[in-house]
């Protein structure tokens, strides 16, 4: 039992915001590509494995972030006691877990077409190179972007094995959304960071970061736009979307406070929330 709850914790299994961050775009890619004038057994097939993959995935990565930054994770206050930073967990046996965990990860990729297969296996080393980019470059959070949000595009060759500009766009304003919520999620962790030399977004535009993340969520809104001019939604789509404008800017940018711990991580979260208002918002343009 207490290997369970290494393992649960390890993979982070009781903090859904992780992976249902990594759903959310795959849903979107495939709402966009779904005809829904058709049958929904597909869809509903395909949402359930892409929900399935993202946990798999999301936990495996974590596993993969946990070993390469064991060394750092000793001394920053808030993941000291993760599982293998603090030695409850041996990199071998985690190592063991995460490839059992992308074994998974690939039976359930095998469900879907062969194009979309193929660009999955290829977007791997993106997932487990990440963790490297803090150590690098003040900009892992748009390397996060890259990465979380290349399921929206799996989404869509899911139903369409052909990509086109519509899905581009979109993936390319998700980025920013991830750009803007990973951002105010690293001031957790600014001072630490700080000290022992790791980089971020954060870091970077800590002097005056309302203005960063309002240019990423703006990009973000400007996708939404896009996606729904060149579906021609009805304007139903575009009066819902005045929710999510709310949500960005009267909700996360008012209430966001960079020296407060507490707020970043509930603004975080609410991304979650965002997600799910994302979804909704393409369903209301695809059935109208």
């Amino acid at each position: 039992m207490n290997q369970l709850n290494l393992f649960i914790e390890l993979t982070r299994l009781k903090r859904p915001i992780g992976y249902m961050l990594l759903f959310w775009p795959c849903a979107w890619g495939l709402t966009i590509a779904h005809d829904f004038s058709s049958t929904f057994d597909v869809y509903f097939f395909y949402l359930i494995l892409f929900f399935f993959g993202s946990v798999l995935m999301r936990s495996a990565g974590c596993i993969v972030n946990d070993i390469l930054d064991r060394k750092f994770d000793k001394k920053v206050f808030r993941t000291k006691n993760r599982p293998i930073a603090s030695g409850k967990i041996s990199v071998k046996l985690a190592l063991f877990y995460s490839a059992v965990l992308c074994f998974i990860a690939f039976l359930v990729l095998v469900n879907f077409n062969l194009f979309t297969i193929i660009i999955a296996l290829a977007s791997m080393p993106l997932a487990f190179t990440y963790p490297l980019m803090k150590r690098l470059t003040y900009w892992p959070q748009l390397f996060l972007g890259i990465t979380f949000n290349y399921g929206l595009i799996l989404g869509w060759t899911s139903i369409n094995p052909e990509i086109n500009l519509l899905p581009l766009i979109f993936y390319f304003g998700a980025i920013f959304w991830t750009l803007g919520y990973d951002t105010i999620y690293g001031f957790q962790d600014i001072k630490d960071d700080e000290i022992i030399g790791l980089k971020s977004t954060s870091i970077k535009f800590k002097s005056n970061p309302i203005i960063f993340l309002c240019i990423c969520y703006t990009v973000f809104l400007i996708s939404l736009i896009v996606v729904g001019y060149l579906n021609e939604f009805s304007s139903l789509y575009f009066i819902f979307l005045l929710i999510i404008v709310y949500h960005m800017y009267f909700f996360q940018l008012k209430k966001f406070r960079s020296n407060d711990p507490s707020s970043c991580l509930k603004i975080f979260k609410s991304n979650n929330f965002l997600g799910a208002l994302v979804l909704i918002l393409l369903f209301i343009g695809k059935i109208n």
